[in-house]
């Protein structure tokens, strides 16, 4: 088995496009079983073109890096801090290729360090087994359930997860 090498490389304006294109791939193969190709497409129109990306990093303060995983492009992640070394993962997308071979794992222990991280929350979509799962393995804990209204009839149906360090 191959050694995997995981670097999260600060994302800067440039790569708004890159993450943009890998938000359409990602989204596509894995979202639309779960909630439809309607509500992907207009997730993806609202919150992945290059402009909204540019908004969430100079309104709302997110950081976003590129996920490397054996020098290849493979992902990405977002976060925004909520207090001291608390932060809240708005995104965290792998291409298919790269899930389910610990990749995910070692990035997101990769940006816990990164961060200094006592505590990450996240929003789920409560029909996201594989997702779910995942974060139930790296020790996520679900807080609360939460819908969010996101316009156009669509509705996000989502656990609120928490991990926190040494609970």
């Amino acid at each position: 088995m191959q050694e995997l090498n995981i670097k999260l490389l600060p994302a800067i304006e440039k790569d708004l496009e890159l993450i943009s294109d890998l938000a359409a791939q990602i989204w596509h193969a894995h979202y639309e079983p779960i909630i439809g190709k309607s509500q992907v497409d207009y997730m993806l129109a609202k919150m992945y073109n290059v402009a909204s990306l540019k908004k969430q990093i100079t309104l709302k303060n997110h950081i976003f890096y590129l996920i490397e995983l054996n020098a290849q492009i493979v992902g990405f992640i977002s976060v925004n801090q909520e207090n001291v070394c608390e932060w809240f993962l708005n995104k965290f997308y792998l291409l298919h290729a790269a899930s389910g071979k610990g990749a995910g794992t070692l990035a997101l222990e990769e940006l816990k360090k990164n961060l200094q991280a006592t505590k990450l929350t996240l929003t789920v979509n409560r029909q996201n087994f594989k997702s779910i799962n995942f974060y139930f393995k790296n020790k996520f804990k679900i807080d609360r359930v939460a819908d969010f209204d996101i316009g156009d009839g669509f509705v996000m149906n989502d656990f609120v997860m928490v991990w926190e360090e040494n609970k």
